[in-house]
């Protein structure tokens, strides 16, 4: 078993981060590359966890392998015989116990950890700090070329970038000043990790505070099914008022794009960028604006006053924000409704004498094995019942 549970749980942790990106992401309509950088995300992150575990038992049972080594190595102390009588004065030999080191089933070779552990390391800083927030700013960048999202992307995480450089530049001049100490590639890994490690514990005190009351509080008051339905109502209400904004803000930005669209026909040399822009449209707009649109009439018949290229990367950037607003709201106001529903329909059964849970709106899938042989309506409407008691 050397080394076979460190393969066995790489290859596992690599399944399990795929099987969540499957579940929570679309494979068809996202790019490879946002794929492969949000799969390598989550599998280092998996990683760190699932690891940690074997490279702890491995420490202490090699620590306890040199503790044994450094009892053995320890000559015994021989008291030279003396020539005078002392009375009473002998004692007797003590023995020191030697406890059996136990060699784990993850024990993991030597020389393995080292290596795994700065791929991990080094790998995670150049995604943190390079690789994912390029690539949100180019995704979310109105550019239509290459260049242009890479422009606006670095525009963008300056102010990110910038202030992982002040606290870089601080502790740089810090040790370029210090007389004792000296500039050297190993000086500037260890002062970037320093920079890094800032950052991070900078951010976890800045939310640890919160999270360490907030998250105990949640799971107090989610049993308090009362409490819970009057706080899903407000939060229904305001993100109702955040849905219709967005909805809003939405058709502002088409009726803008339609504007636009309507006005460079296609023979004009931007015309290509609006084919870019009403692709990001949603589906619904397109086929209004494909029946309006005249593609055979020249834009050169008329005296009109065109958008610009930068104009137009302005209104590709609204266009990207408001549909992607647009289906967060759309996404989250479904969530809370079904879990509005399901209090709702909790708190109705609690006071049902059939003591069976009944479903307000049923669910249009078929039940699983769990709901037809474990958790069947009899067994939700004792534990309804069961709650109502307390």
């Amino acid at each position: 078993m050397s080394g076979a549970a460190l393969g066995i749980e790489i290859v596992v942790v690599f399944f399990l981060a795929l099987f969540l990106l499957h579940r929570y992401g679309d494979f068809k309509k996202q790019q490879r590359m946002v794929l492969f950088g949000t799969l390598l995300a989550w599998y280092l992150c998996f990683l760190i966890v699932f690891i940690l575990p074997l490279d702890v038992s491995t420490t202490i049972y090699r620590q306890c392998e040199q503790d044994h080594k450094e009892q053995a190595s320890v000559p015994a102390l021989v008291s030279p015989l003396s020539n005078r009588t002392i009375v009473n004065t002998t004692a007797a030999p003590t023995k020191s116990v030697r406890t059996l080191c136990h060699k784990p089933w993850s024990y993991i070779p030597d020389g393995i950890m080292p290596v795994f552990w700065r791929v991990v390391y080094w790998t995670s800083q150049c995604l943190t700090w390079l690789l994912l927030p390029f690539m949100q700013s180019y995704a979310r960048s109105g550019g239509f070329s290459i260049t242009g999202k890479i422009k606006t992307a670095l525009i963008e995480n300056a102010i990110y970038y910038g202030t992982y450089l002040l606290i870089f530049g601080s502790l740089l001049i810090y040790v370029a000043v210090h007389p004792e100490l000296r500039l050297s590639w190993y000086e500037l890994q260890t002062i970037g990790i320093t920079a890094a490690n800032t950052w991070g514990l900078f951010l976890l005190v800045l939310l640890l505070g919160y999270g360490l009351v907030e998250i105990p509080r949640s799971y107090w008051n989610s049993s308090r099914h009362g409490h819970l339905l009057v706080k899903t109502y407000f939060k229904a209400s305001k993100l109702m008022t955040e849905k219709a904004d967005a909805e809003e803000n939405l058709e502002d930005v088409m009726e803008e794009v339609r504007k636009v669209s309507e006005s460079i026909k296609y023979n004009h040399p931007l015309r290509k960028y609006i084919d870019t822009i009403l692709r990001k449209c949603p589906l619904d707009y397109q086929e209004k604006m494909g029946r309006n649109m005249d593609d055979y009439e020249d834009f050169d018949d008329k005296q009109n006053t065109y958008p610009t290229e930068k104009s137009l990367v302005k209104l590709h950037k609204q266009v990207i924000y408001a549909v992607q607003r647009h289906n967060r709201t759309r996404v989250q106001w479904q969530i809370l409704l079904q879990q509005a529903i399901h209090l709702e329909d909790v708190a109705k059964n609690e006071t049902s004498s059939t003591h069976q849970f009944v479903h307000s709106f049923p669910s249009s899938e078929p039940a699983g094995w769990f709901s037809r042989y474990i958790y069947t309506p009899t067994v939700g409407g004792k534990n309804a019942f069961i709650l109502k008691g307390f």
